[in-house]
């Protein structure tokens, strides 16, 4: 499992997700860069995520649904904050009506992903901040951590097949 740890810092108000994957990080960046790689694994297999708007660029946006095993669409947005190319991106993310219209509760979430090479492989750590403890607290409730470590489970396979299709 790619999963190495998810835990949740109620003092510092976080939830951090470390993540190895044995591929160069120059191909796990591409599993954020590219909008289709990201819709393939950026939410839990049984509420898989469409990007209809993905702008990867400082100040870019995202738009995006999870589609529920009923047929329910939940969704969502980032902003863009920061890319430093492969190793670093930061977005604001946060939840959306039916009409794409941005949300205010729960509030949005600041993330910040690193990738680091490890050895021949990737360490990956997704760290989520949140503006105060209901909002971790309602966050948590909804199924976050275990969200998260499902959904960045689904990278490994990814990773197989783009090597398998470049030849490596």
């Amino acid at each position: 499992m790619t999963v190495i740890s998810t835990t949740t810092d109620t003092d510092a108000l976080t939830l951090t997700l470390v993540a190895e994957f044995a591929a160069p990080v120059e191909q796990v960046w591409q599993v954020w860069a590219d909008p289709r790689l990201l819709e393939a694994w950026y939410c839990p297999p049984e509420f898989p995520a469409t990007f209809t708007t993905y702008e990867f660029e400082v100040g870019g946006t995202a738009e995006y649904h999870a589609t529920g095993p009923d047929g329910t669409r939940y969704p969502a947005w980032w902003t863009i904050t920061a890319i430093e190319a492969p190793h670093r991106l930061e977005y604001t993310d946060g939840f959306a009506d039916a009409d794409g219209h941005r949300l205010d509760d729960p509030a949005p979430t600041r993330n910040t992903v690193t990738l680091e090479t490890i050895g021949t492989g990737t360490r990956m750590t997704l760290l989520c901040r949140f503006d105060s403890l209901p909002h971790l607290k309602q966050i948590e409730a909804m199924g976050q951590e275990e969200g998260l470590s499902q959904a960045a489970a689904q990278i490994d396979g990814l990773l197989a097949r783009a090597s398998a299709g470049s030849g490596h």
